[in-house]
Parts: C-alpha cells; structure tokens; sequence
C-alpha cells in the first residue's frame, strides 16, 4: 500500500507499516509539518495514497468536500492498545486493496474495523 502518514501517528506504528513492506511516507519528509488538514488530504489525493491519521477531524473533511475525498484510516490507538491496533491494521490490508480502501473512510479501532464508503458509493472513483 501506498501510504501518506500523518505527524500524530506513532513513530512504531510507523515503522511496523514498513517492515510490513508499505510505501510510507509521513507528512514531515514532506516539509508537510505545518500543512492545514485540507492540504494534506489534497497531497495524498495527488499522490495516490491513503492518508493515515489519528485526527478524528479528517472524517468530516472528507464526507463534507468532496474535492478532498480520499482514502482515510483513522487509527483509534493509544499507548495500551497500539499491538490490537496493529492486528487490526495488518487484517485490513489483508482483507481489502489499495484501490478499494481509496474510497473509504476507515476507523480501526481494537478487535475490529469499520468502514464506510465516501459519498455512498463503492464506485465513485
């Protein structure tokens, strides 16, 4: 997976999408440290890649404008639940593509994942 990596998410969880062998690259290699939420959501949209965050506020973003509306996984985690997050990750990689998670909003949380498709629909892009 191609994967755009937000300054809030966790340097381990970071690197575990690496061993994994994920194309990650974070909001601070791209000088993006300081980029309002709209800009990054605009950057993995032009760069084809699933933006990952632990900022719940890119939900509304994207359901609210759709000139935004790009895959977003929303990570659920704190220190305590970092290794059920990872689980969790791992199994919606697995479960899903890269093309497919695109189009969706995804909230991963311990033991489970939900997801719900940008403006109702599994084709619109």
């Amino acid at each position: 997976m191609r994967l755009l990596i937000d300054q809030d998410v966790y340097k381990v969880t970071i690197d575990c999408l690496k061993r994994w062998g994920h194309d990650v690259v974070t909001a601070g290699q791209l000088g993006m440290q300081q980029a309002t939420d709209e800009d990054l959501l605009k950057k993995a949209g032009e760069t084809k890649r699933l933006f990952v965050t632990r900022d719940k506020d890119f939900g509304a973003l994207v359901f609210l404008k759709e000139e935004l509306a790009t895959g977003v996984i929303f990570l659920r985690v704190t220190p305590l639940t970092i290794e059920h997050i990872h689980l969790q990750l791992k199994f919606l990689f697995d479960e899903h593509t890269e093309e497919e998670l695109m189009r969706v909003f995804c909230v991963v949380e311990p033991r489970r994942h939900r997801i719900r498709y940008l403006f109702g629909r599994k084709d619109n892009r």
